[in-house]
Parts: C-alpha cells; sequence; structure tokens
C-alpha cells in the first residue's frame, strides 16, 4: 500500500469569533460551579437543589473525585488503589427569557462514566464510555426566564474497569450551548485540502447546517480563510435550503496560492471562519484552526511529512498528571508537552482512548503528531489486576458489555471531534486486542517457538482470533466513513497470532508493540505493509530498529510519563515506566532518550556505586555524586556528542573517550572523592555541550526552578505550576534535600495539591504539606476570581521560603 493524503484540518476554537464555541455552533459557556455527592441517592433528594443536605459540596467542575480520596489497600492496584463508586452532581441553569426561542444543549467533554443527564427531573441522555464527548439536547426540558436545575448520575461502582487509572466523575468541562434554531451542527465543519500541480492547494470545506423551524430555511455558507499572520487568503460562499427540521451539507472549496505548511518545527496554522446568515443576518458563526500538510505512509521508505522523509519520535500518554488525577488543566498540560520537546520527542500516541480537547489544542499549536485511539477491548474485557501488576488473581471489570451497542457510535464520535485538528496523522481502533489468550485465542499459539512469553498455548474454550479481523474490518469502515483522508492502524500485542486473521489486512497501517525481532521477517513476507513500533520500550534496541530501518517509520515508547494505576503491590503507586516523573521533571532514561532523539547539544552526567559482579552500564543513572571516600563509582555521560572527558576537581579522569554506539554512553570508573565532576563533550574537536555534578551541599533556600515557566493566572480557575527546589548557598539543586515544606495563599485562589512524584500511594498529596522528592516539588494553585492578588508561600524547616506574588489578569 502506499498512500499519499494532502490535509488542511483544524479545530473549533472558543473566543476567537464573538458568540464561537467550543463545538462548532452557538454561544457556549462553561459551567464550573456544582454540588457533588459521593454514593448513589433515589431520584428525588438527587433532584433537590436543599444545599443543607448532609454530603452534598461544592466543586469546581472539570472534577474528578477518585484522586480526592485517600488510596487503600483493599481496593485494586490496576487504578492506583483509589476509590470508583457512584457520584452525584447538580447545578442550576439560568436561561434568560429572551432566549425562549433558541435551542438550548449541554455539551460534556467526559464523564467517567456511565453517565446519565437529568434536566428538571427528566433523564436527556448520557454516555457510558468516560472518554468519549458528547451532546444532549435540553430544548425541551428547560424554561427560560426561570430556573433549571441540571442532575447527572456518573456509575463508576465498577471501579476496576480499567488497567490504568481512569479517574471518575465529570472529569472535562461541560457547557451550556445555546444556538439559532438554525445553526451549525456538533463538530459540523469539516476542511480538506488537494495539492495543485502549481504549488497551490485547494481547501475543501464541508459544513453541516441544522434547522429546528417549521419551514425550509434558505441559508447562505460563507468560508473565510485568514494566513497566520491574520490576513484573509481566500473567501467564498454558497446557498443552500434547508429543509424543516433536517439538515444539509454544504461544500464550500477555498484556493490558497502560497500555503505555508503545517510541520513539527513550524506548526503554521491558518483560521477558517464560517459564517451562517438568514436573510442577511448572521445566525451562526464558528471558527476553525487549521494547518495544511501532506501526509504519505510507505511500506519501503516510512513516513513523511510535507515530502521529508522522517522519523517519528514518539512516546505514550495516559490522561493524569498525578495528584491533579483525570482533570487535567491546559496549563499543566502545556508545561509537560514543552518537556517532551526538550527531549526531541515530536509525537504522542494517545493511549488507549480520545483524551481532553485541549491536549489535541496544544499538540497542534506546537507540533506533534498524533496518533489519536479509540479503544483498549472490544466485545470482550481483559484482565484488570487486582492485587499488583502481574500478581494474584485477576479482575474482569471493563467496558466490552457496551461495545456491542455504542462501539461504532463512539468511533465515529472520537473522529467526528478531532478529525480536524492537523496534528493527528493516524487512527487507532484498538490497542492489544489481540493479545494471546486475553481473551482471543487460535491454533496458531501451539506451534514451538513462535508463543508470547508467559502465553500458553492454543485455548479453544476462549474466543477464536477470526473474530479480530471481522470486527477491525467494521471499525475500519466506520473510520474512513467519517474521515478518509488519514491511515487506520492499531496496536497489534500478538502478530504472530494476528496474522493467521485478516485483522492486520483491514489496517492501512500495521503498529506491532514490543515485537521488534519481527519487523524483518514481516517485512519481507507482507512486503505491502506499513510498519512502526506502535509501543516500545525505551532501551537502546528498540529505537535501532526503527533508526537504522527504512521501513519502520517511528516508534512510541512506553510511557512519557510515569502515571497512575498498573501499580505494582501495595503501597505502589503507579506505573514509573515514563522519561518524565508525575511532577514534570525529567528523569535520567528521559535524558539519555534527549541524547538520541535531540539536536540540541546535550550532555547529561550520572553516577553510581559500582556493585560487585555487575558490570552494567546504566541509562538510569541520578544526577548525583555522593559516596564514601575511596569508594569505587561509575560516572555516566549521555551525549549526542562524539567524544567526552571527564574532570574531577578540574583534574582529567583518564583519556577522552568516544561515544560508544553499543550502548550510547561514555562511562568512567574512578574512586570516589567530594567535589565536582565536569564532562565536556566535543564534536568536530570542539567543545559541543558540557554539564558539571557537585556534591550535595546543605540546602539553604526554596527558590523557583529557572527552567520552567514563571507562574501566572490569568483569570478565574485558572492554573499556576509552581516548580521549586532546594538549592545551597552556591545556587546549586540539593538533590538529597528532603525538607517538609508547607504551602499557604493568602487571596482569591486555592491549593490543588503538592506533587513530589513519590511513588507512595500511601502518603497525602492534598493537603498544604508535602516532603521535598530529590530536592523538588510541584504546587499547583487555582485562581477563585477573575482579579486580586495572590501570595503564595512555600517554606520549610532551615531554608529561606518562597515567596511569590502573583496578579490575576495580569
Amino acid at each position: 500500500m502506499r498512500l499519499v493524503v494532502l490535509l488542511i484540518v483544524g479545530w473549533a476554537m472558543t473566543g476567537l469569533v464573538p458568540g464561537a464555541s467550543a463545538q462548532g455552533f452557538g454561544t457556549s459557556e462553561g459551567l464550573y460551579r456544582w454540588s457533588f455527592h459521593l454514593g448513589d441517592l433515589d431520584r428525588e433528594a438527587a433532584f433537590s437543589m436543599a444545599e443543607a443536605e448532609s454530603g452534598w459540596r461544592p466543586v469546581t467542575v472539570p472534577h474528578d473525585w477518585s484522586v480526592g480520596y485517600s488510596a487503600d489497600e483493599s481496593l485494586a492496584s490496576c487504578t492506583g488503589w483509589l476509590p470508583g463508586g457512584i457520584g452525584w452532581y447538580r447545578t442550576s441553569l439560568d436561561i434568560p427569557a429572551s432566549h425562549a426561542d433558541r435551542r438550548h444543549y449541554l455539551y460534556v467533554e467526559g464523564a467517567y462514566n456511565r453517565s446519565e443527564i437529568f434536566v428538571n427531573g427528566v433523564s436527556v441522555g448520557g454516555r457510558p464510555n468516560g472518554y468519549i464527548s458528547f451532546l444532549e439536547d435540553i430544548t425541551p426540558h428547560v424554561k427560560a426566564g426561570g430556573t433549571n436545575i441540571v442532575t447527572v448520575r456518573v456509575d463508576h461502582s465498577r471501579a476496576a474497569d480499567s488497567r490504568w487509572y481512569t479517574g471518575s466523575g465529570l472529569y472535562r468541562p461541560v457547557h451550556l450551548v445555546s444556538a439559532n434554531p438554525v445553526h451549525i451542527g456538533l463538530w459540523g465543519v469539516y476542511c480538506t485540502a488537494e495539492a495543485q500541480a502549481d504549488g497551490s492547494a485547494v481547501v475543501s470545506t464541508e459544513t453541516r447546517t441544522e434547522n429546528h423551524r417549521d419551514e425550509v430555511a434558505e441559508a447562505e455558507v460563507v468560508q473565510e480563510l485568514f494566513d497566520p499572520a491574520g490576513q484573509s487568503v481566500a473567501r467564498a460562499a454558497e446557498v443552500c435550503s434547508i429543509p424543516a427540521g433536517g439538515e444539509a451539507v454544504v461544500q464550500v472549496p477555498l484556493k490558497v496560492a502560497s500555503p505555508s505548511l503545517w510541520n513539527v518545527e513550524t506548526p503554521n496554522l491558518y483560521t477558517l471562519k464560517t459564517i451562517v446568515r438568514l436573510d442577511g443576518e448572521v445566525v451562526d458563526q464558528t471558527v476553525t484552526r487549521t494547518g495544511i500538510r501532506t501526509l504519505r505512509f510507505d511500506p519501503d521508505q516510512g513516513f513523511a511529512l510535507n515530502g521529508k522523509w522522517m522519523k517519528i519520535k514518539g512516546v505514550c500518554l495516559h490522561h493524569d498528571a498525578g495528584v491533579l488525577g483525570a482533570a487535567v488543566p491546559k496549563a499543566v498540560w502545556r508545561l509537560r508537552l514543552q518537556t517532551l520537546k526538550e527531549m526531541g520527542c515530536n509525537g504522542i500516541r494517545m493511549s488507549h482512548n480520545p483524551q481532553a480537547t485541549s491536549l489535541y489544542d496544544l499538540c497542534d499549536e506546537m507540533g506533534f503528531l498524533v496518533m489519536d485511539e479509540a479503544f483498549d477491548e472490544w466485545e470482550h474485557p481483559k484482565k484488570k489486576w487486582i492485587e499488583g501488576w502481574n500478581k494474584g488473581q485477576p479482575g474482569f471489570q471493563g467496558s466490552a458489555d457496551f461495545f456491542d451497542e455504542w462501539g461504532k457510535r463512539d468511533l465515529a464520535a472520537m473522529v467526528l471531534r478531532d478529525r480536524n485538528h492537523p496534528s493527528i496523522i493516524m487512527w487507532s481502533i484498538g490497542n492489544e486486542v489481540d493479545y494471546p489468550n486475553d481473551p482471543y485465542s487460535h491454533p496458531i499459539l501451539d506451534k514451538a517457538g513462535i508463543g508470547q512469553q508467559h502465553v500458553q498455548g492454543y485455548l479453544k474454550e476462549q474466543p477464536h482470533a477470526d473474530r479480530l479481523g471481522e470486527i477491525a474490518q467494521e471499525l475500519a469502515a466506520v473510520v474512513r466513513n467519517k474521515d478518509p483522508s488519514r491511515p487506520v492502524t492499531a496496536a497489534l500485542a500478538g502478530a504472530v497470532m494476528s496474522n493467521e486473521t485478516d485483522y492486520p489486512n483491514a489496517l492501512d497501517v500495521v503498529g506491532y508493540n514490543y515485537t521488534e525481532n519481527r519487523y524483518e521477517q514481516d517485512h519481507k513476507a507482507y512486503p505491502d505493509r506499513v510498519l512502526y513500533g506502535s509501543e516500545t520500550g525505551r532501551d537502546l534496541r528498540a529505537w535501532k530498529a526503527v533508526r537504522d530501518n527504512d521501513y519502520i517509520f517511528g516508534q512510541f515508547i512506553w510511557t512519557g510519563f510515569d502515571y497512575l494505576g498498573e501499580a505494582r503491590p501495595w503501597p505502589s503507586r503507579g506505573f514509573s515506566s515514563g522519561m518524565v516523573d508525575l511532577a514534570n521533571f525529567m528523569k535520567p532514561h528521559g535524558w539519555f532518550r534527549k541524547a538520541l532523539w535531540s539536536d540540541e547539544p546535550t550532555a547529561y552526567l550520572g553516577s553510581y556505586r559500582i556493585r560487585e559482579h555487575s558490570n552494567r552500564i546504566s541509562m538510569d543513572a541520578p544526577p548525583v555524586w555522593a559516596g564514601s571516600k575511596g569508594q569505587r563509582m561509575r560516572v555516566v555521560c549521555y551525549t549526542n556528542g562524539e567524544e567526552a572527558e571527564l574532570l574531577l576537581n578540574d583534574r582529567p579522569v583518564g583519556d577522552r573517550k568516544p561515544y560508544d554506539p553499543d550502548t550510547g554512553i561514555i562511562h568512567w570508573d574512578l574512586d570516589y572523592e567530594p567535589g565536582a565532576l565536569k564532562v565536556k563533550a566535543f564534536r568536530s574537536g570542539e567543545v559541543f555541550a558540557a554539564n558539571t555534578l557537585k556534591t550535595d551541599g546543605e540546602p539553604q533556600v526554596l527558590q523557583l526552578l529557572e527552567e520552567k515557566s514563571r507562574p501566572k493566572l490569568s483569570k478565574q480557575y485558572d492554573v499556576a505550576v509552581i516548580s521549586m527546589a532546594a538549592v545551597d548557598d552556591a545556587g546549586n539543586s540539593v538533590y538529597s534535600a528532603e525538607q517538609l515544606v508547607t504551602v499557604q495563599i493568602k487571596g482569591p485562589a486555592e491549593l490543588l495539591g503538592l506533587e513530589n512524584a513519590s511513588g507512595d500511594a500511601a502518603d497525602n498529596y492534598l493537603d498544604d504539606k508535602q516532603r521535598l522528592n530529590h530536592g523538588r516539588l510541584v504546587a499547583y494553585v487555582r485562581a477563585t476570581a477573575d482579579e486580586g492578588a495572590v501570595q503564595v508561600t512555600c517554606s520549610a524547616p532551615g531554608l529561606k521560603p518562597l515567596q511569590l506574588e502573583m496578579t490575576i489578569g495580569e
């Protein structure tokens, strides 16, 4: 298969045009203030707004209730020992009498899970899949000129329903949308483009309009495209008849003479303004940020962006951020993505579900290539570990019970919501649904030497693997119907078994999880198959399999960040495979990866004690120079230089050493003495990068980390990220510092939590006290008003405190 695609894609933005909504129609108002009750209620108690009722408390949505409670050893390790349950939310809507003739909707970006929405006591819908955004029409059930009660029941009583931490509740934004009876439909604007021989692009826009009146509407749809500098470059209009109570699709082409292309280095974004007019009056409008780029996937040459062959240096991401749980603010994701960029990452796999819209927005803005993924299981549940990862007896809760009814609708919703993001280059219909015997099986597993480690042979009582191909064909058809411009993919865990089925044949691009040893033989056996590492380890071998084979276009490493869930036995908090920790600090093997991936001059120093009978050369060496006098130490350098030299207290240590292509590491063995280690990395004989490690001094001061953006609060509900470290009197970070930090806030703001990236689930991350870990700590502070002065004081025994002032709105 050789697939060439030229795309212009985008997303609807709020606020760029007055009245535009995040959903593509009407005006949108974020619903932040709710009351919450944990535990089930009878309907009468749930619908009452008597705040004096026991068990209700005010919360701000997005809200993840699971992370707000203590971890408990009696709960499931798969979701980080945190509780699920049933929760109720309620709020009031005051709809002006002047809006009596408008349509009203609730748009929920995500409610985990099995949600049901009530308006004034009447059920108006909901969604079992907690990752899917959805819209409910509440027009028949609201009273204009009065107060309306919205109540949401979220049922996460099957708490161990995932292999990782999911969160619970209204953990993504909720919007009230008000629209003219004639308006643009939900996710109703769609853009694609075709290259022209003269270097221009023809942008094809498609707009779905709805008419909720009793008569035909003669509407004019106007499309205007603005370049990254804000200049209008194309404009066209089309008139259409929208039947009473029906909808119409309007297609309007636009030509761009000399497009500025979107890519990972310069993610140029255009703005498409869509206006709907009736009798010359604007009745609806929205804006879509767009990017023009070409994609090409080839079984021999890999992947090309805008005609340039390249490697995807990707990571897999789950959706939590430690103490924040699944309700992660955009400001936090921005800093996290900045860290990945610094590491040389250019690709992200949304594992294993659609994630928050704001995350895709940031990927568009910052230039990441995204694999969007729909499911981790299909019609049968997978094992969920209850006592610790791969320990004890598994559970089998999950989402499989509603897959038959909702699977295709959920997949279609993902594609419709996300198809205008230029960052997205592939649609994944599943992750490891073909894991041998969990649940599907096949006679091929009885063949000696081909089964997966720890997997038994063929289990005829299990579902037959032939079902994989049947389901994959149906799901791929859904994707291609909604967006034929990108390839369909999936992450295969058992290629040996799946190759005996039609599963790979249903895909345009085939991802392999942890089976680099099959790349060469399957490339020869299936010469038209486009291959890549959809999930890989972080070792050098896995990267070489990508780097050294043109036909493997990239990898997505497990994982970019540490995450909650998939925990080891208590009190393990979560999975620690990330190259960046829960507090957004790059770990040693993140620096190792930067040396492999980034063009930025890099030289990282780490050390560890040499153990008897071990010659380990570690890519996890901490940035520490500590030991006892004369102790034998190994010092490692992760660099993208050609060679390096080491100095201890300004004395050279041995000879300058070349980069070792077998390990990706330069190392020295020496006796410990306190002081300073310095490495100089060279390229073409010149110093290319340098780094220094000093024996920890006594911590003296808490201060902001220089490499992090200075915290700020722009408006109510914004979150500031305060990254701090203990430093000695010379200004050096003290890695061994473990002081207990207390955070105090004055002014219109609140502390959301403190994150030190510890792996201890039994600790309390939600109060105002937390210990430094590796000398560092992060505080999350949320504004509670649109203006005012906020003072944050972070203090610890024996340290000069960190004092920070922020004026909301500056």
